[in-house]
């Protein structure tokens, strides 16, 4: 099969679908790998690294688009990327289709098989595809809420630890996952007085087990939410409902209610976001107030540090990658079913159902598709 991978285009994406042992790897099995020029730099990889690995180096993404079997990217593809896929094409890499129905209608046009790598599922109902990149989201975002809470930024101005005589910022994290998970462990060690709301009982036993007197934990219900935002110097969003649109969890009513200059770090804004105010942002302007309330919504955030993010979703990548080049996507989704859970579209037909419900499109079954 014929490995294309472009050169991300969305503002401030520096990381890249294929690493150079990715391409490697898929080489040593008879496979043909072609990589636009330039397309690693953002993460450390040149194209001396992907020519060592046996790739072929071209010189624009069209020559990419026209000449790949399988095209393996990191983002959405962009318009103009869009008009590029054609009829039979593979298309591997994250979609987040709910809150998008322009491109949306554009993969169902192409005539493309798309495979979303944030709905592809695992034995223990995971994410695997998401989990690398939920992780290094829920790292930054304290790092980066820290950021947006100074007063040059617009913050109210308090140091996460404090100091000796003076409390640390409180912060307030919506969702006990992946990403969850990792923001109150990275927003604790920084010292913050940390609580963490989810609505899963195991989940909340599961980190008080595990992290004890670290972070607080909470049942999450509004009137919880409402309560806690009062007195939060800094909200993170880390809600998910796999392929779906985010729930609202904070309404532009209730900024009213928290102090001036807090912080809300939206971390699901790829899935449309869980605050009624958020608008995905760029790492060249990533934050913006609201009624007196600091947001940072940026949608790429990994993209912030290209080389560990890229590494980090390659290794988990990588091993579709090669099951789809070694079998073709129908027959490796039909021995994995929790690849056939990451098919979105299919031929002019949408595959997943909560994009479907989100979008008020019909939706066909992927057992239907693959057996078709």
């Amino acid at each position: 099969m014929k490995i294309g991978c472009p050169k991300e285009i969305k503002p401030q994406e520096y990381r890249v679908g294929v690493t150079p042992n990715a391409a490697q790897e898929a080489v040593a099995r008879g496979h043909e790998v072609i990589i636009e020029t330039g397309a690693g730099i953002g993460a450390g990889f040149d194209n001396d690294a992907y020519i060592a690995a046996g790739a072929r180096i071209v010189d624009t993404a069209e020559e990419v688009f026209a000449t790949a079997d399988m095209i393996v990217k990191v983002k959405e593809p962009q318009a103009v990327e869009r008009k590029m896929l054609r009829e039979g094409q593979l298309l591997f890499t994250y979609l987040h289709l709910a809150p998008d129905p322009d491109q949306t209608h554009d993969l169902l046009e192409s005539g493309c098989t798309a495979i979303a790598y944030e709905t592809v599922t695992d034995a223990n109902g995971g994410l695997p595809l998401l989990a690398p990149m939920s992780e290094v989201a829920g790292r930054l975002a304290p790092q980066v809420g820290s950021w947006t809470l100074q007063k040059a930024n617009g913050g109210r101005g308090v140091l996460m630890g404090g100091v000796p005589g003076v409390g640390p910022a409180k912060v307030v994290v919506i969702g006990g996952g992946v990403v969850g998970t990792h923001a109150a462990k990275i927003a604790a060690g920084m010292g913050a007085d940390v609580t963490i709301l989810d609505r899963s009982l195991p989940r909340l036993r599961y980190l008080d087990d595990v992290f004890g007197g670290t972070f607080k934990n909470q049942y999450s219900t509004a009137g919880a939410t409402a309560e806690l935002i009062q007195t939060a110097d800094m909200v993170i969003g880390a809600v998910l409902i796999p392929g779906a649109a985010a729930p609202k969890l904070i309404t532009r009513a209730q900024l009213s209610t928290m102090k001036p200059g807090a912080v809300l770090v939206d971390v699901a804004i790829d899935q449309g976001g869980c605050f009624e105010t958020s608008k995905a942002t760029t790492h060249a302007d990533p934050i913006y107030e609201v009624d007196g309330v600091m947001h940072y919504c940026v949608a790429n955030m990994p993209g912030a540090v290209a080389r560990t993010s890229t590494i980090a979703l390659g290794n988990a990548t990588m091993p579709f990658m090669l099951a789809l080049a070694d079998k073709g996507w129908k027959q490796a989704c039909q021995d994995d079913p929790h690849l056939l859970a990451g098919l979105n579209v299919h031929a002019g037909q949408l595959t997943y159902y909560a994009v479907g419900k989100a979008l008020g499109i019909d939706v066909v079954s992927p057992n239907v598709v693959i057996k078709s």
